[in-house]
């Protein structure tokens, strides 16, 4: 199954690195496409410039050719055949047919008049309207019989002469002026209309004839020939190429594209040689895109680069300033915050190259490119701080316009207006850039599941809603995460961790303690009773547990980003509730086979950044250090020390990317901090009315006095730690 899964997995980087190639190859060819695929110039552009003929000649020009064998057929009339009687006989037929239906309707002495109506409005051939009808059935006999005959004999008339289609409206329009004057209006309108519901064309358009003479007259016109004398005119700067145009250039060979071979083998080297950027990287860096979002983040870095790479090789050919003010310089940003600034050095460099390829001053915005990556990311650093970015922006304004400036000033057509141009266009590249990459970066990290450094600046303001709540249910527990999360941060700086992340989530990472507050000693009010002591161990051990899925609990519901439940998660690792497994032990005298071992153990799983490290190892040592109150440096750096330890020999910081040496700069880390918070205060003599002038927070035991011991049953958290 796994063998199926890589060779998948090769199988879909192999598409993807294959169609990342096809689309650099695409942008390259942009600017030249039109060269290579299509002629430089067609029918309805403008010309560009004039164009004249280099060489007399004389040819037949199909297209003037064309237009007089359209315009002698458009001169040849339409074609009609003869009237033909069977339809004029046919329509008489149909007329004879109407009266005797309508005589028979008139005749029929058992129908009503509505029913005489109905009959004759569902006529067959003719449409009367309901006035008509009635008119008619009103008439006698002798009138009705006087208007058929009528009827009959113009339609007679009017069928025997040829009517075509386009001749019927006038026909019909006609027909009153045929009818006998010795019929009143209201009977030549009844007349008028039972002709015309039978008047139809009987000279039909014979196509086949037409076309016939169309094509007689097209063959009887004689070829076209157009000619050039040598430098004459073909068409001139700024006139439209109308048809004819385009077909003397055809002729002169002017229209066709001149393809060029060593545009193409130069793109398709620039092409490999930038997708072998990203191949090597890769396989050199293997661990940087496995794992589930692995196939996430390589498709999110090549989109990037292929889109900064689209849009500059569409926008930028043809103009002189827009490529100074192209924010190249982001993608470059972007990447370093969303990865490393190693991996946006790598894959920066064939952007610069790429972009400015086969425009002027190529070698110029290269340079310009890359110098303004290299200082923004440089200022960048680790994004961990919201002014890292307009850092960055300053720096790639300075160095771009340090280049753009350099490389104008020295060229014999420089003026002040271009240089200042220049110089203001870099300045806006800084600051499209860093605000392009401080956006991207803010929803893309979001997208691989980071968090940004605007979310930790949001997350850590005191007035947050997790955090007022915290404050309010747990007191002890804020108090003690804000000493937490002042540790981590400094430690995380000494090791180049990301101490925002480290302090964001140290102030997080308890407040599965909000739901059940009193269970920890942090939040007991003095002189109350330790709840855990009416417990049996196995639930004050599962109580004290339950406050990381509580935490986790709490994270989705307040949608803490997921960088913030790992701190939940992890911070205790797979560590054991040592108070209630000990208690666990005596009550079973020490009987282990009786103790369920993973009671009392934290689900985990373990630490696996060193910012979660970092915090874990705080925890612990500092609950040791309220426990156990070292007397000087040297016992508080020896705690430190067993602390780090004891974590090691147990395998809790397998998973952390962290080194030896690290954990030895932590170590003087927490010393240093933890010396400084917890240092001896003096004891101030009391007043005369036994009212002291300053609370004694803390006082280092005499020498030959021990220190107290820490009360084991306040004390319910593994290895004292919260």
């Amino acid at each position: 199954m796994s063998a199926i899964k890589l060779n998948w997995r090769n199988f879909f980087l192999i598409s993807i690195f294959l169609l990342f190639f096809g689309i650099i190859l695409l942008a390259l060819l942009i600017p030249i496409a039109q060269n290579l695929t299509s002629s430089p110039l067609l029918v309805g552009n403008v010309a560009p410039y004039d164009i004249k003929a280099p060489y007399a000649t004389s040819y037949q020009s199909q297209i003037l050719t064309n237009r007089q064998h359209d315009i002698a057929a458009s001169e040849v009339p339409l074609i009609y055949s003869p009237a033909d009687t069977n339809i004029a006989r046919q329509q008489l037929e149909n007329l004879r047919n109407t009266l005797a239906y309508i005589n028979s309707v008139r005749a029929d002495n058992y129908s009503s008049m509505e029913q005489k109506i109905t009959d004759l409005a569902a006529l067959e051939h003719i449409q009367l309207s309901r006035d008509t009808i009635k008119a008619i059935l009103s008439l006698s006999d002798a009138r009705w019989q006087s208007i058929s005959q009528e009827t009959t004999s113009i339609l007679d008339q009017l069928m025997r002469e040829p009517i075509r289609e386009n001749q019927l409206s006038t026909i019909n329009e006609d027909i009153p002026t045929l009818i006998s004057l010795s019929f009143p209006e209201n009977q030549t309108a009844i007349i008028t209309s039972l002709v015309q519901a039978f008047v139809v064309p009987n000279s039909l358009y014979n196509e086949q004839m037409t076309e016939a003479a169309r094509l007689h007259a097209r063959s009887n016109i004689s070829p076209v020939t157009r000619s050039f004398i040598t430098d004459e005119s073909i068409i001139q700067a700024g006139m439209v190429i109308t048809p004819t145009d385009y077909e003397a250039l055809q002729q002169y060979g002017l229209a066709q594209p001149i393809n060029r071979w060593q545009d193409l083998i130069s793109a398709l080297g620039l092409t490999i040689l930038s997708v072998a950027i990203f191949i090597i990287y890769i396989r050199l860096h293997p661990d940087m895109f496995s794992g589930n979002l692995g196939m996430r983040k390589l498709a999110l870095l090549l989109v990037l680069f292929l889109l900064f790479l689209m849009i500059a090789r569409v926008i930028i050919p043809g103009h002189t300033v827009i490529p100074y003010v192209y924010p190249v310089m982001g993608f470059a940003l972007t990447i370093s915050a969303l990865f490393s600034p190693e991996l946006a050095i790598i894959s920066v460099l064939p952007l610069t190259f790429l972009i400015p390829y086969g425009l002027p001053d190529a070698e110029v915005l290269t340079l310009y490119y890359l110098l303004g990556s290299l200082f923004g990311v440089f200022a960048l650093s680790r994004a961990q701080r919201l002014t890292s970015f307009f850092w960055a922006g300053a720096a790639i304004s300075l160095s771009g316009a340090a280049v753009a400036v350099v490389f104008r000033i020295v060229q014999p057509t420089a003026d002040w207006i271009g240089v200042a141009t220049l110089f203001l266009a870099a300045v806006i590249n800084g600051i499209a850039s860093a605000s392009i990459a401080l956006i991207l970066h803010y929803y893309l990290a979001q997208f691989l599941g980071q968090t940004t450094a605007l979310q930790l600046i949001e997350l850590s303001r005191p007035d947050h809603p997790l955090s007022q709540l915290l404050l309010r249910n747990a007191p002890g527990t804020y108090q003690h995460s804000l000493q937490l999360a002042n540790l981590v941060e400094q430690a995380a700086d000494t090791i180049r961790a990301n101490s925002m992340l480290a302090r964001v989530g140290a102030l997080y990472h308890d407040i599965g303690k909000i739901i059940n507050p009193y269970f920890f000693i942090e939040n007991q009010p003095p002189g109350n009773l330790n709840p855990h002591n009416d417990l049996d161990p196995e639930t004050s051990a599962a109580t004290i547990i339950r406050h990381v899925p509580d935490g986790l609990e709490l994270a989705r519901k307040y949608r803490l980003p997921r960088q913030l439940s790992d701190f939940i998660e992890q911070h205790h690792g797979t560590t054991i509730t040592r108070y209630q497994y000990s208690r666990a032990l005596e009550l079973a005298g020490m009987d282990k086979e009786a103790v369920d071992l993973n009671k009392f153990c934290y689900p985990g799983p373990r630490p696996s950044t060193r910012e979660i490290a970092l915090l874990m190892l705080a925890d612990t040592c500092e609950a040791r250090m309220r426990a156990e109150r070292p007397r000087d440096e040297n016992e508080l750096q020896e705690l430190i020390k067993s602390v780090v330890k004891d974590k090691l020999d147990v395998g809790e910081l397998d998973a952390a990317p962290i080194t030896m040496q690290n954990l030895e700069q932590i170590i003087d880390s927490f010393t240093s901090t933890l010396r400084g918070v917890y240092h001896p205060r003096i004891q101030y003599p009391k007043s005369d009315g036994d009212i002291k002038t300053r609370p004694v927070f803390y006082r280092i035991p005499d020498v030959d006095t021990p220190p107290n011991q820490p009360d084991l049953d306040s004390s319910p958290t593994n290895d004292v730690s919260g």
